[in-house]
This record gives structure tokens, C-alpha cells and sequence, in this order.
């Protein structure tokens, strides 16, 4: 990881070459963190592989409710030389959840940004496939985002299906035993 200084001086460094891009910086644990603006996601990353950190690990959504902006977007780099690690956050607001797609220029963020997108709505605008990855494509919501209502839904399995019970009936679907005469 990248120490506070040189969080700071990578922090300026980018600040030097794309003035906006930057919305600041936080190292916490150990662990250093870049805060862009949404828009400069590209410019961001192109200059983070020119200086080492080539591999994209994985990309995360958050729901920082009730904050606003509220969701956001992480993205998890690698450089394997210097075995440092540096996440690069951005946030946007509920009511224009829009972020560029960064899968044409990093392939291996194309099934996150989709996960991203299914699980909090976050839109990845230039993505070559973006549809649901896990919920049903009818579904209606975004299950991880914080204010979704928890509960679930009753599930019918095929063994209690024919008498109409599910899993969260309790006690009265289990199966009845053949009494056996002595």
C-alpha cells in the first residue's frame, strides 16, 4: 500500500495532470484511497496504469444512505512490481446514478459493473452488455441498496409446492410419517 506522503504525492501528481479529478484522499488502516470525480474515471485510471498499477482487481458498489451523494463505485488496483494496492472511490447521487464504463479499456470490469449495476442501479453509460447478472431481468429494485425492505420473499420448493407451504411457514410443512403398527 502507499504510505499517507506517497498517497498524497500520487494524489498531486494526478491533481497536476487532470486539476478536477481529484476530490481527495483518505488512508485509513493502512490503506491509502483516492476520491475522484465521477466523470474523470477514464483519465483517472489510464493514469494510474502508467504509473504501475496495470490490473484492475475488482470494482465494488456502496450505499452510503443517508448521505448524498449516495451511492458509489470503487475500483481496486494492483501494482504487482511494488505490491501496492490503492482504491480509487467515486460517488454519485440517487436521482442520476451515471458512471462512464470502464470495460472497453479494463475487460475484466465487465461482469462487476454489471453486478454493480443489478445490485444498486448504478448506470455504467458506454458498457457493451449492461443487464442483470443475478436478479431476474423483470425484477423490480436494487437488493443491496440500504433502504431496500428486508424480509424476503417466500420460496416454494417442489416437495411443498403441491400443498402451497414454503420455507418460512415453520413447523407445519414437515413431512408426515407412515405410523407403523406393532
Amino acid at each position: 500500500m502507499p504510505d499517507a506522503p506517497g498517497l498524497e504525492l500520487l494524489a498531486q501528481d494526478l491533481r497536476d495532470v487532470h486539476a478536477d479529478a481529484v476530490v481527495g484522499t483518505e488512508f485509513f488502516r493502512g490503506k491509502g484511497a483516492i476520491q475522484i470525480a465521477p466523470a474523470a474515471i477514464d483519465e483517472v485510471l489510464a493514469f494510474l496504469r502508467g504509473r504501475g498499477f496495470a490490473h484492475l482487481m475488482s470494482v465494488h458498489g456502496v450505499d452510503y444512505y443517508p448521505e448524498e451523494p449516495r451511492l458509489g463505485v470503487q475500483y481496486e488496483m494492483l501494482d504487482r512490481e511494488a505490491l501496492d494496492r490503492l482504491t480509487v472511490k467515486l460517488r454519485v447521487p440517487l436521482d442520476a446514478p451515471s458512471v462512464p464504463s470502464v470495460t472497453p479499456k479494463w475487460p475484466t470490469a465487465n461482469h462487476q459493473e454489471r453486478e454493480v449495476y443489478d445490485m444498486f442501479g448504478v448506470v455504467f453509460d458506454g458498457h457493451p452488455d449492461l443487464r442483470r447478472i443475478l436478479m431476474p431481468e423483470d425484477y423490480e429494485g436494487h437488493p443491496q441498496r440500504r433502504d431496500f425492505p428486508i424480509g424476503g420473499e417466500p420460496v416454494l420448493f417442489t416437495v411443498a409446492e403441491a400443498a402451497g407451504k414454503d420455507y418460512t411457514m415453520g413447523a407445519d410443512n414437515k413431512p408426515k410419517r407412515a405410523e407403523t403398527e406393532s
